[in-house]
Formats: structure tokens, sequence, C-alpha cells
């Protein structure tokens, strides 16, 4: 049997929603199980208005208000860098994020005042995403590098080998030098003593 409670509903982001707008929709917020900012239209339409600059300010509204406009969006994409580097959500929005901008920067020729405020907003997200992206590409480089020195020195990388390239990558970049140029004369022993792995 078919039941109206099973449609879907249509739901409309805004970046905001006047209260002229609001009430011509007959539109009601329902703040005992929806935060403030989601209003829902009479039942028959099926179809929900979020405002998204009237979204409380939390973890769980980060990424709406990401789509948001000027202050709001501003604001949610400085919430996203002052989460944690290993941050799930941070590293996934950053992704998307920073395609958005590409995308956006490539129709350079028709963009609009709203485009570049969102490519200014956007900007600081990309940056971060690009200086992590290149530190993450030197330090792949670097284990590499350290990798292919201990198996042509010690013919293979057991578990303490895999755990001295940790070692070596927390090096200062002096001592990452002297330990690599001193290698070709370091026992495995020694080598293993110079980085506290004994």
């Amino acid at each position: 049997m078919f039941r109206e409670a099973n449609l879907g509903r249509l739901w409309i982001l805004a970046p905001s929603a006047s209260d002229n707008l609001v009430n011509s929709f007959a539109a009601r917020l329902e703040l005992e199980t929806w935060s403030n900012g989601v209003y829902f239209l009479p039942e028959s339409l099926r179809t929900v208005i979020v405002a998204i600059n009237e979204l409380p300010i939390t973890d769980d509204t980060l990424l709406l208000r990401i789509l948001g406009k000027g202050e709001t969006q501003r604001q949610a994409v400085s919430e996203l860098l002052a989460l944690s580097e290993n941050n799930l959500l941070k590293e996934n929005t950053l992704k998307l994020i920073t395609n958005w901008r590409i995308v956006l920067v490539q129709q350079q020729e028709s963009l609009t005042e709203e485009d570049q405020e969102l490519i200014m907003n956007l900007s600081q997200a990309y940056q971060q995403w690009e200086e992590t992206t290149i530190q993450q590409g030197v330090q792949q480089e670097r284990r590499q590098v350290v990798e292919n020195l201990l198996k042509f020195r010690f013919g293979s990388v057991d578990e303490k080998l895999a755990r001295a390239i940790d070692s070596f990558l927390q090096l200062s970049p002096d001592d990452f030098a002297r330990v690599l140029l001193e290698l070709p004369n370091l026992s495995r022993e020694e080598l293993l003593a110079r980085l506290d792995l004994q």
C-alpha cells in the first residue's frame, strides 16, 4: 500500500531566506526536532527551505555553511581550517573545495561578482590544501629515498628498518643529511643505535 509519509522531500538550500519569502510559502520552523534555519512548507508540498545563514554554528552544519555566502561562508571556511590535520572531514572537504575553486577559476571570463567573492572565500582553504599536498609529496619522496637506500645497503627492509625510516623522517634537515652521508659506513646495529631504535 502506498503511503505519502514515505515520499521524499525537496530540500532547497538557500544562502538566506527573507521573512517575506518564508511567510509567502507559509513555511514554519520545527524547533522541537530541527535546528533554526530549517523551514518546512505545508505538508502537501513536501518541501523544506534551509536558510544557510540562520543555521547554528556547529560541526554538524559546517558543510552546509560552506555553501553559504559572505561572512557565513568565510566563517565556515575558517572553522574548517582550524580542524586538526588528521581530521577526515577537513581532508575530504579541502579536496572538494579545491576542485570547486579550480572549476571557478577556469571560467575566468564569465565570472560574476558573486563568483569572485566565492573564489576569495575559498582561497585560504585552497592554499592550505596546496601546502599540505606539497608537504605530503616531499615526505613521500624522502621516505622513498630512505627506503631505497636501506634496501641497497642492507638487502631488504624488515620491521626494525621500517621503524628506522620513520625515525629518519623525524630528523632535522642537517641530521637527515648527515646520517644519509654516513649510511654506507654504518652497520645495521650502528644505524639503529644512532636512531635510538635498539
